[in-house]
């Protein structure tokens, strides 16, 4: 008797405590975070941008699933640091097959904080799909992020990195047709593994996104005194000819000055051209060379 009260009052007391374990373990909880590299679950996004401008951020581990219409332009940035090697992982759920008339290619693409595209070594930049095809599937690995680089060198630096997704090659019915993309973003790597040795960023390639600066909370406002002598611009350097050629009249002083040059110009091209140097003695004309008398026949003479 005992003991079947004591199970009794376990089980009662045990039902509560495991109600909320069931519910935070059930899929539609956990549906629609995913877990991050830390553990803690990130939210999915749900936009995108449209330029590098509007480039939605994403975490790594991050997921992005958007609405998005075919042939338009879809952005997202996400900040690697030294060592890592990031991939990012592109699905595009394609519109019905009944309604495409003809396969479609899908591309993505990667570039730094300078907007320069880096290269892929590993995964299909390019997919295409074909008219029965559902979605389509397309990657991308990055080098692995150098802490420094020389300065003629295109490898991939510490700093923003954006995604552009794309229909490269599309029928022109199919435009604008509804589509689902998922994007992913993962990174493996750190500072540890970071090549080569002797070199180190000054300041990450992070693109001022938002002109302006804000001051900080505590910060004194600037002086006037401070303002004008920060706006006062920088005093020419003056010569002893510089008072010369400056005035209202300048144009005057050029214009006389090019006209005189080239009154002498053509008076010295036409002296080399039409009178030669020097008097010349005219040459004296050939001798006639000397003739014999004709001969004279007498008329009377038979």
């Amino acid at each position: 008797m005992r003991t079947s009260l004591k199970a009794a009052l376990l089980a009662v007391g045990l039902v509560p405590a495991l109600a909320p374990a069931a519910a935070a373990a059930s899929p539609s909880a956990s549906s629609s975070a995913s877990p991050s590299p830390s553990g803690s679950a990130a939210p999915v996004v749900t936009a995108a941008g449209t330029s590098f401008l509007t480039a939605t951020t994403l975490a790594p581990g991050q997921d992005a699933q958007v609405a998005a219409s075919t042939g338009d332009y879809l952005y997202w940035a996400f900040a690697a640091a030294e060592g890592q090697t990031d991939t990012v992982k592109v699905t595009v759920t394609l519109p019905p097959a009944a309604d495409r008339h003809g396969a479609q290619t899908w591309s993505v693409e990667l570039f730094d904080g300078l907007r320069r595209r880096q290269s892929c070594t590993a995964g299909p930049q390019d997919a295409t799909a074909e008219t029965a095809a559902a979605s389509v599937t397309m990657s991308c690995t990055l080098r692995q992020i150098r802490s420094w680089a020389e300065p003629w060198s295109g490898d991939p630096l510490p700093g923003t990195y954006y995604v552009r997704l794309s229909v490269s090659d599309v029928q022109a019915q199919d435009l604008g047709l509804a589509a689902q993309v998922q994007v992913r973003v993962t990174a493996k790597g750190g500072a540890d593994d970071a090549q080569p040795e002797g070199g180190e960023l000054k300041a990450p390639l992070v693109p001022p996104v938002n002109a302006g600066s804000t001051a900080a909370p505590g910060a004194a406002a600037p002086t006037a005194a401070a303002t004008s002598r920060a706006a006062a611009p920088a005093e020419a350097e003056s010569h002893w000819y510089s008072d010369l050629f400056s005035g209202w009249n300048t144009r005057w002083f050029w214009t006389l000055g090019g006209g005189a040059l080239a009154a002498l110009a053509g008076v010295a091209g036409y002296t080399l051209t039409r009178h030669p140097r020097g008097h010349r003695r005219p040459a004296a004309p050939a001798p006639v060379p000397r003739q014999a008398p004709a001969p004279q026949y007498d008329q009377y003479r038979s």
